[in-house]
């Protein structure tokens, strides 16, 4: 058990225990909230909702883990890649669990309600995909399918992720708040890879350009969603949006991508400084 929180070396490492008590916190707050009856009149629907939040975040934070180690120049976190990836897989398990028991154990009943219901359909086809991933995530399976191989399989993250995000979307149905803030941060993770692909990823104008052009489509995104949805007019999201002292999701994607800006600013200065401390090299004949 002591292994959860020591590197490769056996070390303690503060990054991976930081990762464990991230990954055990909200299960024992679901069980104090379950124990103080705090889930209100229907506990079982709110836990399965519970679960399902957490689900989605922590898959944020696992696709988070590559752009942050790019851009904050922090290989440490590769570390904690896995961890966060079985967690994610943890809580999807959780999840759907708990759906089944709110259903009796009525696996007919479940299979078909899954087969009817489009939500329901592609978030378990997402579950499925990150049973593949966590049964492919040890180092024995990179040593049979082979690196390149493995890299391919586990690519399959930027296909999971949407269909996540769309059942999200699709079951919160008008209060899509926490939906559209997720959506924001994998749109701007997303784009933070393709910089990198670019070799634009430690370029703090081109993060800046991205994280403002995320912003805006997530207030787009936003403001659409309610005129297919309710019927209301676009112009009225766009003008909450626009309100700075509402928590509305464009205020954490801007805020988000300023902070990725922030980085790329902080590890270019610390990399001039670093070159203009290195003494001049003269060559001799």
């Amino acid at each position: 058990m002591t292994a959860l929180w020591r590197d490769r070396t056996g070390a303690f490492s503060w990054l991976r225990t930081v990762a464990l008590v991230a990954a055990i916190a909200p299960a024992l707050w679901l069980v104090w909230l379950a124990l103080t009856h705090d889930l209100g009149s229907r506990p079982i629907n709110a836990a399965i909702h519970f679960t399902g939040t957490w689900t989605i975040r922590f898959l944020i934070a696992t696709l988070a883990v590559t752009p942050l180690r790019v851009l904050g120049r922090w290989p440490k976190l590769i570390g904690i890649r896995r961890y966060l990836g079985l967690t994610t897989f943890g809580y999807a398990a959780l999840h759907l669990t708990l759906y089944i028991l709110d259903q009796h154990f009525d696996l007919i009943h479940v299979a078909a309600e899954i087969a009817l219901r489009f939500y329901l359909l592609i978030g378990f086809v997402a579950f499925i995909g990150l049973c593949i991933l966590a049964a492919t995530s040890t180092d024995a399976s990179i040593k049979r399918l082979g690196a390149q191989r493995w890299t391919k399989l586990h690519k399959a993250i930027f296909i999971l992720t949407p269909l996540a995000i769309v059942h999200a979307f699709l079951q919160a149905k008008i209060d899509v708040t926490d939906a559209t803030i997720i959506a924001a941060f994998a749109v701007l993770l997303i784009a933070l890879r393709l910089l990198k692909r670019y070799g634009n990823a430690e370029n703090p104008v081109a993060v800046a350009a991205v994280a403002l052009g995320v912003a805006l489509a997530t207030a787009l995104i936003e403001a659409a969603w309610f005129a297919l949805l309710t019927g209301v007019d676009p112009r009225l999201v766009l003008e909450a949006d626009l309100d700075i002292t509402m928590a509305r999701p464009v205020w954490y994607a801007l805020g988000a991508g300023l902070l990725v800006t922030l980085i790329a600013i902080v590890r270019r200065n610390a990399r001039r400084k670093a070159g203009q401390g290195q003494p001049m090299r003269v060559r001799t004949a």
